[in-house]
């Protein structure tokens, strides 16, 4: 089994993410683009939080049942409960469906994980689903997971 790396052209890790990818700017999700090849991968999850948030994690993005074929995310995935390619959306902290960057209150900077987790199952899990409710259904599934970090201060 190889490492799972998980990348961006957006932003380097642990680098300040741009505008455009949080509420100050279009607020679109980044591309990402992950290698590494897990044996027994039968798709993959992402979940994207901000554990630096005042009331605690702060969830922005939660995504499953990626194809395991699937190595890449365009810029700008759209906000619908189920994607083309089969992968399903959650709700994240905002109440909505996919995607909604870095918007925290004015003062100190605030760490975003972009966290994949390859997985030895699909997730029999509905769409709009919480973090919660795919935390507790990827447990014991979890073959291997890859991080990018990004950093956002208003």
């Amino acid at each position: 089994m190889l490492d799972l790396t998980l990348t961006t052209t957006a932003f380097a890790s642990g680098a300040p993410i741009p505008d455009a990818f949080t509420c100050k700017g279009t607020d679109i999700s980044p591309a990402l683009v992950w290698t590494g090849h897990v044996e027994k991968t039968a798709g993959f999850a992402l979940i994207v939080d901000d554990p630096d948030a005042p009331a605690g994690t702060w969830v922005h993005w939660v995504l499953w049942n990626i194809p395991a074929a699937t190595h890449a995310l365009p810029e700008g995935v759209r906000q619908f409960p189920r994607l083309d390619n089969g992968a399903f959306q959650g709700k994240n902290d905002f109440g909505k469906i996919g995607y909604n960057g870095p918007c925290p209150p004015p003062g100190k900077t605030h760490r975003y994980f972009f966290r994949l987790y390859a997985l030895d199952t699909k997730l029999s899990l509905a769409p709009g689903a919480t973090r919660q409710q795919l935390d507790a259904a990827m447990k014991g599934h979890i073959l291997a997971k890859a991080e990018h970090m990004g950093t956002y201060r208003k």
